[in-house]
């Protein structure tokens, strides 16, 4: 069975920095896909919003246009985890992040049935 467990979040004000960690257990971590998404209240799961992911290395990263130059993805493999560190953090921010793992990835990052296991969420709140 394959488990994300999500650390990090938070109360933050705007301007300020988080960053989100995900660990996964069970599988094989090495070979998936890790991606971010965040969900708003009045959303559907099937409307996250993709924010980030990174490819088996680390030498493929991709990132939803409203992230990017303020968010960054990394991954130990080692370690069975993946970050979202978070910069310049906005009010428009705030929403529940979710972190995923894609075993059978098939090219389609930003899409939210690439990914079959998910984590359980952790809430970001931007203050403004």
């Amino acid at each position: 069975q394959v488990l994300l467990r999500q650390f990090g979040g938070g109360l933050v004000q705007a301007g300020d920095s988080l960053k989100l960690s995900c660990v996964v257990s069970g599988g094989t971590f090495s070979r998936y896909v890790m991606a971010w998404f965040r969900q708003t209240p009045g959303q559907e799961r099937d409307e996250r919003e993709f924010v980030a992911a990174i490819t088996w290395s680390t030498d493929s990263t991709y990132y939803g246009d409203s992230v990017k130059g303020r968010f960054y993805i990394s991954r130990d493999n080692p370690k069975n985890t993946v970050y979202l560190q978070m910069n310049s953090l906005k009010p428009e921010d705030t929403a529940v992040y979710y972190c995923a793992a894609a075993p059978n990835y098939n090219g389609r990052y930003n899409v939210i049935y690439e990914y079959n296991h998910w984590g359980l969420g952790t809430q970001v709140t931007v203050s403004s």
